[in-house]
């Protein structure tokens, strides 16, 4: 078979089902075998290739599998990059390829050169380029087994043009099919470190959990609910880590730190004497600049990568490994240990009742305002009412991402709320709920945007339109950048510069593509129009006149992240 060839059938014995890309002249070989042969795979055709990028992240996150992304040599490599560092820094597998010029060319300044393999270095968890036929199956291999194996991330083919059309032995064509899926070759934590965790988290007053995307990357739920009710423990989520237990949970406290976190949620990690972090890089958004927690409290960490693990805080027990088997050991030597719990200990249920109580009434005094413009909590207030309880929302930094964070309800256990929080550029949320919706089609999928994301993936509507992807599509229009708006006023005496821009008619630009587009400008309306949304058969955008972030009372404490 061609190197193309070897490359289609990698990915399908990998039990990949979507590649999303975008053509290129050095691909022509690529997309010309998945065109001929019998796979099984869809491929999506994006207009850009971060989009591609971001929707096989969303994928990724949704189904636990790799995401495939793909572009062409030159400035399709480029213009992926913002994508796959998002999903190498967010601990998600994520498998760019990009077509390359031929062997045969390098250096002789071809159209499109550039070197791929520095460039993708330090934004991948594994990376190369093939220099030989041969090459092309033992480099799929490895790449899904960097993705999947340890900490998640992604990683990075560069698959030049003539190999593509050169010959590879159907003999070297095999793949270790549980790397398709993450995290793969589960590890456990050393057992004597196990033992003193139990140890030292019987020994404390007050411990509280905070957890982070690792948890629900390793689909360790149930472990988490178990431990917690075992020690009777308040369990604080970072931006990441929501859906780590159904916010119903008497347990779930909700999302602490810069970004959503509230005054409410904080006390609960003042409250703590101990602070068990889980799958959570202990950053400096969850902790307020590394405030909250305290530097004197006493730290538990586990997560697969050790590098991560008292980087921020001295630790008292590392437990290196994988979520779902720590916490699973971890419950197993608490309950054999059978030490009864401190009886002035902290009674987590109340603390975390009286915390959602305060959260809630904060939210109420705003969230059935009737002026204008239309106030984010109002917004979310009515957003709430109509969703069903799984509807997976994407959100976009800015206004969404916090007001989502602080004050929406995610009553089902898993991820339901997808974010970039590594690095948070604008235009994620139009194209992550595209690969959202391919990977979980049976959820209403929500894809929630300022408008300052809009102008960035606004192309992508024609994909959504001919693919026909049923999403609800929400612009918070302001017509600022609203985060770095906000920034100015409170950090350099509001000398606004170069934030602001002219308001678009994102109803009308949405209906030019063919997607059917509603525009609110008052509150009363917003509950009707997101009904009549809801019972489009098809995509549909929402276009809400809000207000400006700068003047709303955004759950934000450090604008800086």
């Amino acid at each position: 078979m061609s190197g193309a060839e070897a490359a289609v059938r990698m990915l399908q014995l990998h039990d990949v089902k979507h590649v999303f890309g975008l053509c290129g002249d050095t691909s022509l070989p690529f997309y010309d075998a998945l065109c001929r042969l019998d796979h099984g795979m869809e491929h999506i055709l994006t207009r850009d290739e971060r989009s591609a990028a971001y929707m096989a992240d969303a994928y990724a996150r949704v189904t636990g599998k790799v995401g495939v992304c793909e572009g062409p040599s030159g400035g399709g490599a480029t213009y992926i990059l913002p994508g796959v560092v998002e999903a190498n820094e967010s601990s998600i597998p994520v498998l760019a390829i990009t077509s390359d010029v031929p062997v045969t060319s390098r250096g002789k300044y071809p159209l499109t050169e550039l070197d791929q393999k520095g460039l993708f270095r330090p934004l991948t968890k594994w990376n190369g380029v093939i220099d030989r036929p041969d090459q092309v199956p033992s480099t799929f291999r490895t790449a899904f087994r960097a993705m999947t194996t340890g900490r998640p991330g992604a990683a990075h083919i560069g698959l030049p043009y003539d190999i593509q059309k050169q010959a590879v032995s159907e003999d070297l064509v095999w793949a270790q099919a549980e790397h398709g899926s993450f995290p793969a070759w589960r590890s456990a934590p050393d057992p004597t470190a196990v033992e003193k965790a139990a140890e030292c988290i019987l020994s404390a007053n007050a411990p509280v959990f905070i957890v982070g995307g690792g948890v629900v990357n390793s689909g360790a739920m149930e472990e988490l609910s178990r431990l917690a009710l075992m020690l009777n423990a308040p369990v604080c989520t970072t931006v990441t880590g929501q859906g780590a237990l159904s916010s119903e949970h008497e347990l779930c406290v909700g999302v602490v730190g810069t970004n959503g976190g509230v005054i409410a949620t904080r006390e609960v990690v003042e409250m703590a004497d101990l602070v068990v972090f889980v799958g959570a890089r202990a950053g400096s958004t969850t902790t307020e600049h590394w405030t909250y927690p305290s530097k004197g409290t006493r730290i538990v960490h586990i997560d697969a990568d050790p590098m991560v693990v008292a980087a921020n805080y001295p630790t008292e027990v590392a437990l290196i490994g994988d979520a779902k088997l720590a916490l699973a050991n971890l419950a197993d030597a608490i309950e054999a240990a059978g030490a009864p719990l401190r009886r002035d200990g902290l009674d987590g249920k109340a603390v975390t009742a009286r915390a959602k109580a305060k959260r809630r009434a904060a939210f109420e005094l705003l969230c059935n305002d009737d002026s204008m413009p239309i106030r984010p909590e109002r917004l979310l207030n009515e957003l709430q009412k109509v969703l069903p309880r799984d509807a997976t929302i994407v959100a976009d930094p800015g206004t969404p991402c916090p007001y989502l964070s602080g004050y929406y309800d995610f009553p089902e256990a898993g991820r339901y709320f997808l974010t970039n929080r590594a690095h948070g550029a604008l235009g994620y949320a139009m194209s992550a709920a595209m690969g959202a919706w391919y990977g979980r089609p049976g959820s209403r999928t929500v894809a929630v945007m300022g408008d300052g994301s809009f102008g960035f993936t606004v192309g992508e509507l024609e994909t959504i339109v001919r693919k026909q992807i049923p999403l609800l599509m929400i612009v918070i229009s302001n017509s600022v950048f609203g985060w770095i708006k906000a920034s100015q006023k409170v950090g350099y005496g509001e000398r606004y510069f170069s934030v602001d821009f002219s308001r678009t008619r994102h109803a009308a630009v949405a209906e030019a593509y063919g997607v059917t587009a509603f525009q609110v400008a008052d509150p009363k309306d917003l509950a009707a129009t997101f009904k009549k949304a809801l019972a489009v058969d098809g995509p549909v955008l929402v276009d809400v006149i809000s207000q400006p972030l700068q003047d709303t009372a955004v759950p934000v404490s450090a604008w800086m992240g």
